[in-house]
């Protein structure tokens, strides 16, 4: 994966500033937040994991710091943004209460 807005090719692992996962209807919600220190901005990774067994993946942004780093906070207030079936009031927050 690479910044949406310089192409810098990112590491999951050291680039991945946050991600968080939700059941939606059935299907599983992850968004992951990539932050580039050479441009400033976010790349926002969704991906869908389909209960009908398709996957999906795109890429959002440029996402300029102050957003992202908003999102990034939200999410770093759940001790388990992993956990698609977490109902914290960060999951609610984060996905406008649409979660399964």
């Amino acid at each position: 994966m690479n910044c949406i807005q310089c192409n810098r090719e990112f590491s999951f692992k050291e680039d991945c500033v946050a991600s968080i996962s939700g059941s939606i209807m059935g299907d599983e919600c992850t968004e992951s937040f990539f932050y580039c220190d050479r441009c400033g901005v976010y790349t926002k990774e969704v991906f869908w994991d389909c209960f009908s067994g398709e996957e999906s993946a795109s890429m959002c942004g440029p996402i300029p710091k102050p957003d992202g780093d908003g999102k990034v906070a939200l999410i770093k207030r759940c001790s388990e943004p992993w956990n698609k079936k977490c109902r914290c009031e960060t999951h609610l927050a984060y996905f406008d209460g649409s979660l399964d």
